[in-house]
């Protein structure tokens, strides 16, 4: 079996690069509500398993095709179960939980090889069931500068561009005093066929973007310290997942570069010496959809990260997103394992 079921088709010009990467086709064999990628899907390089913000997109997108029209997703509550494979197609099952005049829910499980990896649970409104009549208030969008828009320019070749601004308040000794500030935007140009629909699926593919890393950024911890832990995690992730070796070591050490030259600009080290991060892996994802219409995912969007707490081996992240003209358009939550490389195994316990 390869990364479809279906013979993968050729990449529509009419569409950008992330609409493509997006399409689902049914399995009308299976099911009514039953969806598969419709192209292989992206294993980052640096990653255990397929891109966490394509397992999110795609169960949005196939949620979005059992509403009415006029029906938009507010919120999703999603799970990482286990890691998914890019060598292996992706089904994904919608339950048509309840419908109503107002609102919509459904439940999505992503499977591989009759394995449950990710699911999720989405609510939807009907557009204009708020009433005329409404309380209204927003966080402001911090005023920071556009970057120039050279397509192309900025780390990987994916179907959206990412610019690190930086990290806020370094010199506070509180890390949950500093936060993440990035840019997005989808490659391209989103097509008036994928509609409003094509923008959110490609804001929720997105929002993964540097999600739980925040939290050893803000920490000032590389997540490589040394050219020998490059080497460990190259390794490991050929094994896992069939990448060629020296493929995913350049893709490492440029990360790693990035990472140092971001320290010495802050003229920051680690907040602690002798930290190395062992695992980072989410666990889960919540967007909130605020703003549906006044935005495209194909310019810029602002994202400021912020860390409230990290502790027991896990880390919480919240995400605030924001389009070209100041209005909020989702807020995130993740929360993932983040946890140090130990001196010695942690002792057992007997119960």
């Amino acid at each position: 079996m390869g990364a479809t079921i279906f013979e993968a088709p050729p990449h529509d010009p009419a569409k950008s690069q992330i609409e493509n990467v997006l399409e689902l086709t049914p399995v009308t064999d299976i099911g009514p509500d039953v969806f598969t990628n419709t192209r292989p899907l992206w294993h980052p390089p640096g990653a255990r398993g397929i891109y966490g913000g394509a397992a999110i997109a795609q169960c949005l997108s196939a949620a979005q095709k059992t509403v009415p029209a006029d029906f938009f997703p507010h919120s999703m509550h999603c799970y990482f179960v286990l890691s998914g494979d890019s060598r292996l197609p992706v089904l994904y099952h919608v339950e048509r939980v309840r419908d109503g005049r107002s609102f919509a829910t459904r439940t999505v499980q992503a499977r591989q090889q009759g394995r449950p990896i990710f699911t999720t649970t989405l609510s939807f409104d009907r557009e204009g069931s708020g009433g005329k009549k409404q309380i209204k208030h927003t966080i402001k969008k911090p005023d920071v500068a556009v970057p120039e828009s050279h397509d192309g320019i900025g780390r990987g070749r994916g179907p959206f561009e990412s610019r690190q601004v930086g990290i806020t308040n370094r010199d506070s000794p509180h890390a949950a005093d500093r936060t993440l500030q990035l840019f997005n935007k989808a490659r391209g140009t989103i097509s008036s066929e994928g509609g409003r629909q094509a923008h959110l699926t490609a804001l929720a593919y997105m929002s993964d973007s540097y999600f739980i890393g925040t939290v050893a950024k803000v920490h000032n911890i590389p997540r490589f310290s040394s050219p020998g832990a490059i080497d460990k995690a190259a390794a490991l992730i050929k094994k896992d997942a069939g990448v060629e070796e020296e493929v995913v070591k350049k893709y490492l050490t440029d990360l790693a570069e990035q990472e140092e030259r971001e320290l010495k600009l802050s003229k920051k080290t680690s907040d602690e010496p002798n930290r190395e991060i062992g695992m980072m892996v989410s666990l889960d994802h919540t967007i909130y959809f605020h703003d549906r219409r006044e935005f495209r995912a194909d310019e810029w969007i602002f994202s400021e990260m912020k860390t409230p707490w990290a502790g027991a081996g896990r880390g919480l992240v919240l995400q605030q997103m924001w389009a070209q003209d100041g209005t909020l358009i989702a807020t995130c939550v993740q929360e993932g394992v983040v946890r140090l490389k130990q001196d010695k195994p942690p002792s057992s316990s007997k119960l």
